[in-house]
């Protein structure tokens, strides 16, 4: 394949990586805040649990499932260093505008914009980072891209905390926004656009079609889509939790908000961070042998994932240590270990959907994905936590929360089974290419 431009050298590939992790990080601190947000605008506006699980999931993601596909198409047709320059400068715009909604439907309408602003972003920056290592480095790159969120989360849930509490939630988002727009001044002016398909080893250029037939063509591939749809699931009850996990220590562990804040970003958002990092390099390393590990990475990390995470809301209200005013609860013990393996689904999962199409389908890939974990995640997981919540309380009062977050953590049955699957398809050699070992050039 001809190439448009030179591919970067070492460090700008690293440094191209470090920034599109930075965009990331500001990005989902923007949408993790909310869940130290949810208990005061609760309070401002007079809404119910369903609403919140609205404004924090549904609002967002039906406009960012809109425009996945489009974004993704963008993304295989466009400068992709650009786009995304546009993109951060009109997301830091949107979610700045959040900090200034006058009532409840405003902050609805400005988190929508966010979405519009938001949905070209993830598309186009794996397309990027495939196109920047080859396919036996990319787990590990993939992983310190998605890992960027989840420390993130440390700034989001505990500092983020304490300004919401000291400075009010209309300051904090003015706040995140301010990042972004240097964010995109140095995706702007800064950075190179790498030549597309570089690493490419099994796939001829495409010809130009439709964005929806090359949807549909995409969608009709079994490994892609089995792919795609365990991603959607996984998303489930990892946004689900994500999103309430600091209101439920508030409520069923008798934690402060910003007690709450701080325990979820230093233990949820640090150990998961550890568990990306280390599920990407350890898939580099095992995929080397035997490419099979990049479904067997995933299966474990769900199924250990997921016990831990029922043990977690299971546990009873009890002390592990005390540090001076913040008692840590016992339970934070198995939410570490839930969320060091719940996130080894993320990069072998996204380096393997690399592999399975076309340099120039990648965005419209990654868009699908990203689409289908914004609908289930963002969207639905919420949502549905907050209506089970509102329903069960009746029956189980304070502790409804506790309840309906583990009838959504039940989701992750879907990607197993899905995954096994796949791992089905590959050993009757039915169309999935890329588990067949590969060069390393």
């Amino acid at each position: 394949m001809a190439r448009a431009t030179p591919s970067p050298g070492l460090w700008s590939s690293h440094g191209l990586l470090f920034l599109l992790a930075l965009m990331y990080a500001d990005n989902f601190v923007g949408r993790q805040i909310l869940a130290v947000m949810i208990e005061p605008i609760k309070r401002e506006f007079g809404a119910s649990d369903s609403a919140m699980g609205l404004i924090s999931g549904l609002a967002f993601a039906a406009v960012y499932a809109v425009l996945g596909l489009p974004a993704g198409r963008l993304a295989d047709r466009l400068p992709r260093t650009r786009l995304l320059a546009v993109s951060c400068l009109l997301w830091a715009l949107a979610t700045m505008a959040c900090g200034l909604a006058g009532g409840f439907l405003m902050l609805v309408l400005a988190r929508m914009a966010v979405a519009t602003a938001e949905a070209p972003a993830t598309p186009t920056a794996f397309s990027l980072i495939a196109d920047l290592y080859p396919p036996h480095r990319r787990s590990f790159a993939i992983s310190c891209f998605t890992a960027a969120p989840t420390f993130a989360a440390l700034l989001g849930l505990s500092v983020g905390a304490w300004l919401v509490e000291t400075h009010g939630w209309r300051t904090t988002f003015i706040l995140i926004g301010l990042p972004g727009l240097l964010i995109a001044a140095l995706l702007a002016v800064s950075v190179r656009e790498p030549a597309r398909g570089q690493w490419e080893l099994s796939h001829a250029p495409t010809a130009p079609q439709g964005l929806l037939h090359t949807a549909l063509e995409l969608w009709r591939e079994p490994a892609l889509r089995w792919m795609l749809i365990a991603g959607g699931f996984s998303t489930l009850s990892g946004y689900a939790f994500a999103m309430w996990n600091a209101s439920f220590l508030v409520r069923s562990h008798g934690l402060t908000l910003q007690q709450a804040g701080l325990l979820a970003g230093l233990v949820a958002g640090g150990v998961s961070g550890i568990g990306t990092l280390c599920s990407g390099w350890l898939t580099d390393r095992l995929a080397q042998r035997n490419r099979l590990w990049l479904i067997g990475i995933p299966l474990l990390g769900n199924l250990i994932g997921a016990l831990a995470l029922a043990a977690y809301l299971l546990w009873p209200a009890a002390t592990l240590a005390q540090f001076g005013a913040l008692a840590v609860p016992t339970a934070m013990l198995w939410c570490a270990l839930a969320c060091f393996f719940s996130v080894w689904w993320v990069a072998p999962s996204y380096t393997l959907i690399t592999h399975l199409v076309a340099a120039d389908r990648r965005g419209t890939a990654m868009a699908m994905q990203t689409m289908l974990s914004t609908i289930l995640g963002v969207g639905l997981g919420p949502l549905a936590t907050g209506m089970l919540s509102d329903l069960l309380q009746p029956a189980f009062g304070a502790e409804s929360l506790r309840y309906a977050l583990l009838a959504c953590s039940l989701t992750v049955l879907v990607p197993v089974l899905l995954l096994v699957r796949v791992y089905g398809l590959s050993r009757t050699g039915a169309g999935v290419p890329a588990l067949q070992p590969v060069s390393q050039s």
